[in-house]
C-alpha cells in the first residue's frame, strides 16, 4: 500500500511539474514577443537595442530573483544541495522557473516605455533591483499571504485580493514602474519642432505583427498554467482568455480605424485585463473585460501622443498599467455571481489590492530610478540619441550595408 501511496505521489509530483515547466517555456516564449513587439515600433536605428534589451534583462532577472527576489516573496532559497532541489521531481526549482519568466516581464514592459534614450547598463542595474526587491515585495503580498495584507482584506470584506494570473501583480506594477522610469528620462528628442507635435511611426508592422501573436500565444500558457497544477488546469480560464483577446481585438479595430499598430496591441490589452479575473468570470464578463481594455488603451495613448512630456513609445503605462489595474478592479465585478462568475471576490479588496500594487511600483521605482539618474545618469548623451542606441551602445546597426545594397 504505501509502495502504491508513494507511486502516485511521484507521478502527480512528475505530471505537475511537466506542468509548469510547459508554462514556463510557453510565457519564456513571450519575451521574443515583447522583443519583436519594440523592435517594430521604434525607429530602425533602435532595432538592435530593442532586441539586446529583452534578452539581457532576462539574464539580470534571473540572477535577481534566484538569489533575493523568490526569497522574498516565498522565504524558500535555493542554497542547498542538489539532492534536496530534487526532492518532488525538482518541482519547486520548476515553479521557481515559471515564476521568474514573470518576474522578468517586469523589465520587459518597462524596455517599451523607455526605448530610443535611455542608457544601456544603468537600466540593467535598475532592472536587477526591481526584479530582486519592487516586484517581489508585492508578489508576496498577493500570492502569498505576506504581511497580514490578505487577512486584512477578508475580515473586513469578506475575500482576499485575487489575481489569478498577474493583471495587477505583474502588469498593474510594471506598467507603473514604467512610467515612473520614462517620466524621469524625458521625452525623445525631436518631438516637438517649433510649436508642432510630432509622433514617429511604427518602423516595421510585420514585426510589431509577429511580436502581438508570439505574446498571443504564450499568453495561454501565462493565464492557464497559473493554475501550477495539473489538476487546476480550467477551460473557463482558457476560453474567458480568448474571449479577452476577441473583445480587445474589434474595439482596437473599430476604435482604432482600422490603424495597424492599434489593432495588434487591442488583443494585448484585453489579455492584460482578464489575466485577474479568468478563473471566475463567466465568458461573456471576460469578452466585455477586454473590449473595455481595448477602448482605454487607444483612448489614453491618442491622448498621451498629443502630450510629449509623457514620451511613452509603446504605450506600456496604457497597456499594462491602467489595463492591468482595469482588470484588478474588474475581477471584483465580473467575478461575482451577480454577473454570472463563481464569487469569492469582493470589489473593495479589489480595489484595495490594485492601490497597493500600484503605490509599491510608483515608490520603489521612484527610489530606484532616481537614485541611478542622480548617480550615473539615465539617459543617452544628445549625440548618441541622434545617431541611435544601435551604433552608440551595440556598435552594429539591424541592416547592413551589404543588405542595403
Amino acid at each position: 500500500m504505501e509502495t502504491t501511496t508513494n507511486a502516485i505521489a511521484t507521478l502527480t509530483n512528475g505530471a505537475d511539474t511537466l506542468f509548469l515547466l510547459l508554462g514556463a517555456i510557453m510565457v519564456l516564449a513571450m519575451h521574443a514577443g515583447f522583443a519583436f513587439l519594440e523592435l517594430g515600433t521604434v525607429r530602425h536605428k533602435n532595432q538592435v537595442n530593442a532586441l539586446v534589451k529583452i534578452i539581457t534583462d532576462f539574464g539580470i532577472s534571473t540572477l535577481a530573483y534566484f538569489f533575493i527576489g523568490y526569497y522574498l516573496a516565498y522565504d524558500k532559497t535555493f542554497l542547498s544541495s542538489a539532492s534536496t532541489l530534487m526532492s518532488q521531481n525538482g518541482l519547486e526549482l520548476t515553479r521557481f522557473f515559471f515564476l521568474l519568466t514573470f518576474a522578468a516581464a517586469i523589465p520587459a514592459i518597462v524596455s517599451g516605455g523607455i526605448a530610443e534614450r535611455a542608457r544601456f547598463y544603468p537600466m540593467l542595474c535598475c532592472s536587477f533591483l526591481v526584479v530582486g526587491l519592487v516586484y517581489p515585495l508585492f508578489e508576496g503580498i498577493a500570492w502569498n499571504g505576506r504581511f497580514g495584507v490578505q487577512e486584512s482584506l477578508t475580515a473586513q470584506f469578506g475575500a482576499p485580493f485575487h489575481d489569478f494570473a498577474g493583471s495587477v501583480v505583474v502588469h498593474a506594477v510594471g506598467g507603473w514602474i514604467g512610467l515612473v522610469a520614462l517620466t524621469l528620462l524625458g521625452m525623445r528628442r525631436g518631438r516637438i519642432r517649433g510649436k508642432q507635435i510630432f509622433s514617429f511611426a511604427p518602423s516595421n508592422i510585420p514585426m510589431l505583427a509577429l511580436g502581438a501573436w508570439i505574446l498571443i500565444v504564450g499568453w495561454f500558457g501565462f493565464n492557464v498554467m497559473s493554475a501550477q497544477k495539473l489538476s487546476g488546469i480550467s477551460g473557463l480560464v482558457a476560453v474567458n482568455s480568448l474571449m479577452a483577446m476577441v473583445g480587445g481585438t474589434l474595439v482596437a479595430l473599430f476604435l482604432g480605424k482600422n490603424d495597424p499598430g492599434f489593432i495588434h496591441n487591442g488583443p494585448l490589452a484585453g489579455l492584460v485585463a482578464v489575466c485577474a479575473g479568468s478563473d471566475v468570470m463567466h465568458p461573456v464578463g471576460a469578452l466585455v473585460v477586454g473590449g473595455i481594455a481595448g477602448a482605454i488603451f487607444i483612448v489614453v495613448f491618442t491622448l498621451l501622443q498629443r502630450r510629449p512630456q509623457v514620451d511613452d513609445v509603446l504605450g506600456v503605462w496604457p497597456l499594462h498599467g491602467l489595463c492591468g489595474a482595469w482588470g484588478g478592479i474588474a475581477a471584483g465585478i465580473f467575478g461575482s455571481t451577480a454577473l454570472g462568475g463563481l464569487g469569492g471576490v469582493s470589489f473593495m479588496s479589489q480595489l484595495l489590492g490594485t492601490l497597493l500594487g500600484i503605490t509599491i511600483a510608483v515608490a520603489g521605482s521612484l527610489l530606484i530610478y532616481g537614485i541611478m539618474k542622480k548617480v550615473v545618469g539615465l539617459r543617452l548623451s544628445q549625440e548618441d540619441e541622434h545617431e541611435g542606441a544601435d551604433l552608440a551602445i551595440h556598435k552594429i546597426s539591424a541592416i547592413t550595408d551589404d543588405m542595403k545594397s
